[in-house]
């Protein structure tokens, strides 16, 4: 198990809202013991000009999803996962219904993290597939918010 806590998925999208996440529509739907899955629905916000999923709005979910999941790792009192480089590549055009991200990770360290997060539409066939690569560094003024997961 790597989550130090295990906040429910209702309480990772309630702390979420007000944010790119909640713009989307991201909702979290399941946490594992070394998974986080997300869904976001694919319709008129999340499309590019040709009416299919924006390779952008899958690069967002899949952060969202990966870093999320990285800040579970880590003592959240002292230190703060910040997203460092992310890498997609899109497989399967997707126009409607729901496209899940699935995050499980590829290495925890230290002072970095590698987090692989699939994209799957709803027949559970892979459209996106993304490496989130985390800089873990210490808490600051500018990098806590108001409240936190507990």
């Amino acid at each position: 198990m790597h989550f130090k806590i295990k906040p429910s998925p209702q309480e990772i999208t309630e702390y979420c809202k007000n944010t790119m996440s909640d713009f989307l529509g991201i909702e979290f739907v399941e946490t594992g013991d070394d998974y986080l899955i997300a869904r976001m629905p694919v319709a008129e916000r999340t499309h590019q000009s040709l009416g299919m999923l924006h390779g952008g709005a899958s690069c967002v979910l899949a952060e969202q999803v990966g870093s999320v999941a990285a800040n579970l790792c880590i003592d959240r009192e002292k230190l703060v996962a910040i997203g460092l480089d992310i890498n997609a590549n899109h497989l399967k055009p997707i126009r409607h219904g729901f496209v899940y991200a699935k995050a499980t990770p590829v290495h925890i360290g230290g002072r970095t993290q590698v987090w692989e997060i699939k994209l799957t539409n709803e027949d559970h066939e892979l459209v996106c597939i993304t490496r989130l690569t985390l800089l873990i560094v210490a808490l600051t003024p500018e990098t806590k918010r108001k409240h936190d997961l507990s």
